[in-house]
């Protein structure tokens, strides 16, 4: 904006001296497009504004019918039109000439919308972009659950938005307002709409499943109309401005810190619809008009089928889970919540584990491993590939200069395993890379190395004792034999000598 009384000057210059509208700018000290506005505002004529004539304005009838048929037509296209019919001014002048003359879209009007007490609740995902976890990059998604008569907030955070986390998010929202909507609004997510053409809705059935457990009518809002569920949207605004920048947070503790400002800061502002009272305020009046929860909350819970191959794991989420060694080759059904992951054959529960988000990790249970050894001691040599693999990725590379070398793998195996139990991964792992670095592929020298680090740390050798096959056979249980054969043995050798 710019003062009344410069205006006015603009306008003195424009029509009393006749000053182009580049002068008057320049003069002033303003753009130049200030100058076009001012004159446009003040209905001066055409002529005044654009005192010498144009190139264009033989062309002009031409691009107001072209833009009146088809008014979203690009400003290139429609000069390459004009040059074909002799237009020889330059893109850039041409697309601001065309500005001028392009239709403007007519304002869309809407009405307040408003909903009676623990009718409507709207629902929605938002995405917080990457989070690094357990050497991973997960995305950080929120889900929100907004009550539209008191504006009372749910915000909980999650690294999946698959359709697991979507009913927890739901089931924890019932609880924390100590009820249920009657209608709960979405957009035309997955979770929710499967498909849609026009008025025809085909829902998610596992989201039929909740609304049903809970006695709530699903409505998603009509495609490319987000008004219809902007208190949401302005919710989800909210959170970004007022509680996520700038704010420090491990793993999903997150949830505590949103709750915290839930209660300290949301349910604390004044109600959007009554701003004489807090949301707080306004929601126990709501919170009586909720429909009441179940006895049980509805099972959430991620659950897919997933196919055990030859080796004892179940792929799930970019990570290996272990199963007991004879439920291997079969279709097993995992469950997952965000801590926790079970594995179902049937109805037999057969491996528990702690839900990992990291990536391409292998999660295992000791007992499934050491059942599996027992079983098929060939397995041992492959196992122990397997550990070092994980343990020290470093170990790929130094088995090829070994094999380059021809080493023996198998017996560099064994060493690599038996260094790993004495010295720790870490220390094994250091060694290697310094042992690749040296072009080394002999095992004493990774030793050396090893040792050579731990005086450097002033810690006492590692105390190990590894027993061979023959030391192990040598230690079992002699049966004694009587002593009067080695008599018989004698007598019968007097005998032949007679």
């Amino acid at each position: 904006m710019i003062p009344d009384e410069t205006a006015a000057e603009i306008i003195r210059l424009a029509q009393a001296e006749k000053w182009p509208v580049g002068t008057i700018a320049s003069q002033i000290g303003v753009h130049h497009s200030v100058v076009t506005r001012v004159l446009g505002e003040q209905a001066i004529a055409q002529d005044i504004v654009r005192i010498r004539p144009s190139i264009i304005d033989p062309y002009l009838p031409f691009v107001k019918d072209t833009l009146a048929k088809y008014p979203r037509l690009p400003a290139s296209r429609l000069y390459q039109m004009v040059a074909e019919r002799g237009y020889k001014g330059a893109p850039d002048h041409f697309r601001s000439l065309v500005s001028r003359y392009r239709p403007k879209p007519t304002a869309e009007a809407y009405m307040r919308l408003r909903t009676l007490p623990g009718e409507q609740a709207q629902v929605d995902w938002a995405d917080f972009g990457k989070y690094e976890i357990e050497g991973a990059s997960r995305r950080l998604y929120a889900f929100v659950m907004v009550l539209s008569y008191s504006r009372s907030v749910f915000l909980k955070f999650s690294l999946s938005a698959a359709m697991g986390a979507f009913l927890r998010g739901h089931v924890e929202a019932f609880e924390h307002f100590g009820g249920v909507a009657r209608t709960l609004q979405y957009d035309n997510l997955k979770s929710a709409v499967l498909e849609r053409v026009g008025d025809a809705i085909r829902f998610n059935p596992t989201l039929l499943e909740l609304a049903t457990h809970y006695r709530y009518l699903p409505k998603p809002v009509a495609v490319a109309r987000g008004n219809e569920k902007g208190r949401v949207e302005r919710a989800i605004q909210y959170v970004r401005t007022s509680f996520f920048p700038a704010r420090t947070y491990r793993d999903l503790d997150l949830n505590a810190q949103a709750a915290a400002w839930v209660r300290e800061i949301a349910d604390q502002r004044p109600c959007p619809g009554d701003r004489r009272r807090k949301v707080c305020e306004v929601f126990l009046d709501e919170r009586d008009r909720l429909l009441p929860l179940p006895a049980d909350p509805f099972p959430a819970e991620d659950r897919v089928v997933a196919h055990a191959g030859k080796t004892p794991y179940v792929r799930f989420d970019l990570n290996d889970y272990s199963i007991p060694h004879d439920r291997v080759r079969r279709s097993l059904t995992v469950h997952a919540t965000d801590r926790s992951l079970r594995i179902v054959d049937g109805h037999d529960l057969i491996a528990s584990h702690a839900r990992c988000w990291g990536k391409g990790k292998q999660i295992e249970d000791a007992s499934h491993i050491e059942a599996l050894a027992e079983a098929k001691t060939q397995a041992r040599e492959a196992r122990g590939m397997d550990r070092l693999h994980h343990a020290c990725p470093s170990c790929k590379a130094f088995f090829r200069l070994v094999a380059e070398r021809g080493g023996n793998l198998g017996a560099t195996t064994v060493g690599l395993t038996r260094l790993l139990d004495s010295f720790g991964a870490d220390a094994v792992e250091a060694a290697l890379v310094k042992a690749i670095e040296n072009q080394t592929s002999h095992l004493g020298a990774l030793r050396h190395l090893l040792d050579h680090d731990r005086q450097l740390r002033s810690q006492p050798p590692p105390v190990e004792l590894h027993l061979s096959e023959q030391a192990l056979a040598l230690s079992r249980p002699v049966r004694p034999h009587a002593l009067s054969t080695y008599d018989q043995l004698r007598h019968g050798g007097d005998s032949h000598e007679e």
